[in-house]
């Protein structure tokens, strides 16, 4: 049996555990698969899976760190069901807005506690059989063409193709989109304290919407938290919708724990991405992710947002492993970046999320990669600024999830002599 075929057997067998309970609670003596999601006809139905963020959201499993976790995820729009629920080459797909992006999860990391950082591993991801993409009038560059396009992916092991754009086949590349834990309560009243001043001042965010949600006890239009929940569309320091195309299998993702437990969410699989996704869409999957995690009491700062390593063939730089630094257009309140001095304008001092800002997200990943640096390996900061200089490479891992487009900042770890 092939690795894809015992993926699958555990699949279908964690599917069907998942049918008969759909939470799990499993010690660490068990050592057993925690499994999660992949449960009722969508979302809304699965007690595994919601589509908006807050600190009040109910954990749907546990696990112990060590133990591997299968999260059942589900495609951007929620539209082509679980992977193991998939049956016929849909014809036509339609999604609904408000109920991007269903994540799987949360699951509460039995010892972890506010201030630690979760260490994510992700082992294994098997794709579902079918994706779809879409093309026209959204993303990065809405003027480009003229009307909206969908194509819809046929899935194997190694390659997507489609009958909507002959003569292709995309290699797979698969990760997760979306990665993440919970905010705690004073992480989410900043960010939507700062998020509704964007949008006060003219900027592009998605606010809360109470309409599509999930859970709908506490994010629904009658939920106490109707007009509270976090949309699931930008990444924020705790994660989030990150889209970098190397969180692929082997990687180990850096999270920060905001409550107890941490509430560990995955979601918005790709099957591949180019760096950017400058259509607004990948090759958008539901699919089986294994993963693995591990409590950090002493990790690195992850004030400006999560870090990932992992082996360097996966990003095809000369040097056998990597680190990296993201970064989100964040900054203080007060602050003007330097080069937007020109401007002379109080309301960028008063803001602390600019929209869409590609130069302040790469300044903070600049600024967290030459600290990582310095501290690591005892560097002085100028000398750690030098080598970010002539080594770290700067990426664009998404261009589109407003208003925190985000970068990454990617240190070669092979040119520290030793390491």
């Amino acid at each position: 049996m092939g690795d894809r075929e015992m993926n699958r057997f555990l699949s279908c067998f964690a599917f069907l555990l998942g049918m008969l309970s759909p939470i799990h609670n499993l010690t660490a003596a068990d050592n057993q698969l925690v499994v999660v999601g992949g449960t009722g006809a969508d979302c809304i139905e699965d007690p595994g899976c919601v589509n908006r963020l807050h600190p009040d959201i109910p954990m749907a499993a546990r696990a112990v760190p060590g133990q591997t976790i299968l999260f059942h995820t589900r495609d951007a729009r929620d539209v082509i069901g679980a992977a193991a629920q998939q049956g016929e080459e849909p014809d036509t797909l339609s999604g609904d807005f408000s109920r991007v992006h269903p994540i799987t999860g949360p699951v509460h990391i039995v010892g972890a506690e506010a201030g630690d950082v979760l260490k994510v591993t992700i082992n294994s991801i098997d794709s579902g059989s079918y994706a779809w993409s879409t093309g026209g009038s959204s993303g990065f560059i809405p003027d480009l063409v003229d009307g909206q396009s969908m194509v819809i992916w046929r899935l194997n092991r190694e390659y997507a193709e489609t009958d909507d754009i002959p003569g292709i086949r995309i290699p797979n590349a698969s990760f997760p989109g979306v990665i993440t834990t919970l905010p705690g309560a004073n992480e989410h009243r900043r960010m939507l304290e700062r998020e509704q001043a964007l949008a006060d001042a003219g900027g592009r965010v998605s606010l809360p919407m109470s309409e599509g949600a999930d859970p709908v006890a506490l994010c629904g239009p009658r939920g106490p938290a109707s007009e509270e929940c976090l949309r699931t569309i930008p990444p924020r320091e705790h994660g989030g919708n990150m889209d970098i195309r190397y969180l692929k299998a082997g990687v180990s993702v850096y999270l920060p724990c905001f409550i107890d437990g941490c509430g560990l969410a995955i979601g918005d699989l790709h099957y591949a991405q180019g760096d950017g996704e400058v259509s607004g869409t990948a090759i958008e999957m539901s699919a089986d992710v294994w993963v693995t995690t591990e409590i950090l009491r002493d990790g690195p700062d992850l004030s400006r947002g999560p870090h990932y390593e992992g082996s360097s063939q996966l990003l095809e730089i000369p040097s056998r492993r990597f680190y990296a630094v993201t970064g989100i257009p964040v900054k203080d309140s007060g602050a003007v970046p330097s080069y937007m001095e020109y401007l002379n304008s109080d309301v960028i001092a008063g803001l602390e999320n600019l929209s869409n800002d590609i130069n302040l997200a790469a300044r903070n990943a600049i600024e967290g990669i030459v600290d990582y640096i310095s501290t690591t390996y005892g560097y002085t900061r100028q000398q750690a600024y030098v080598i970010a200089s002539v080594a770290v490479d700067i990426r664009i891992s998404q261009l589109v999830d407003a208003p925190n487009v985000g970068v990454t900042a990617l240190l070669p770890l092979d040119i520290f002599i030793g390491e």
